[in-house]
């Protein structure tokens, strides 16, 4: 059996609320989303992804962003492809702008086409992947890239998609608690919804299964709890999955490496 190309390389760096990571690889990735806002240039082949604009394409050249919990997948397009990406907790977004953009903001388009921004990433890279970085370098290619970015982004709220207060019930019992044990039939008893209506209901609302969410904030809490030092043994415990294996398939599945590799680039 043909082994299938997956190599990602979180890069370590030295400043609060931004993470960076390399990718080649072969791997489609599940309907996920993250608490941070996500930028990155693809630097080789396509995929396709569902947005909050729909199903849209990104190949080499192509800039591609993401909003804080906009769910989003990734499938190759006729073989492997590579990118980059940086994570920017909110907060630290809306600091470097003092208060011209929120955390609450949206950014507009999921693909853009921009030679500008293209250079200004690839810059911001070179600087990160530097065998010693400074951090003054990566800090001024990061505010250059942002300052392109902020013509993408619209000056308000994300709309609301809790949805009827049933679903949005569920949403926040598992955002809540995402360590607890329950089942369907709980969740939905609790939501005064029969367990086909929770499900039709959730997926409309969020566009995954009410048990795909739940897997999804254990994941943030996994990430959380990774960070602070926590063993990944003990974070598969302490956030809710059946064992260690449990949380590296989940993990691996969801953010191309494992919660070791993860915790050991911090």
């Amino acid at each position: 059996m043909k082994t299938r190309l997956h190599h990602v390389q979180q890069h370590r760096l030295a400043m609060p609320g931004l993470e960076a990571m390399s990718l080649v690889t072969e791997q489609s990735f599940p309907r996920h989303s993250h608490d941070q806002f996500g930028i990155g240039i693809f630097t080789q082949g396509a995929q396709r992804s569902w947005s909050h604009l729909g199903k849209i394409e990104a190949a080499a050249g192509n800039i591609i962003m993401v909003n804080p919990g906009e769910m989003h997948d990734g499938i190759p397009l006729n073989g492997p492809r590579s990118w980059q990406m940086i994570y920017l907790d909110p907060e630290r977004v809306a600091a470097e702008f003092q208060g011209a953009i929120k955390a609450e903001d949206i950014l507009l388009r999921p693909v853009v086409e921009d030679p500008q921004l293209r250079g200004l990433m690839l810059r911001l890279f070179s600087e990160i992947v530097a065998s010693a970085p400074e951090n003054t370098a990566v800090e001024e290619a990061l505010l250059l890239c942002l300052m392109r970015v902020s013509r993408y982004h619209l000056c308000a709220r994300r709309p609301d998609k809790s949805g009827p207060p049933s679903i949005a019930l569920a949403r926040q019992y598992l955002d809540d608690a995402p360590e607890e044990k329950i089942s369907l039939e709980e969740l939905a008893t609790l939501c005064g919804l029969s367990r086909f209506q929770l499900i039709r209901g959730f997926a409309r609302e969020t566009g995954i299964t009410p048990h795909a969410y739940l897997v999804q904030a254990r994941l943030r809490l996994a990430r959380r709890l990774l960070a602070e030092g926590h063993s990944p043994a003990d974070t598969a415990f302490m956030a809710g999955f059946a064992d260690q294996s449990h949380l590296t398939r989940a993990f691996q599945r969801q953010f191309a490496m494992t919660p070791g590799s993860y915790q050991a680039s911090r």
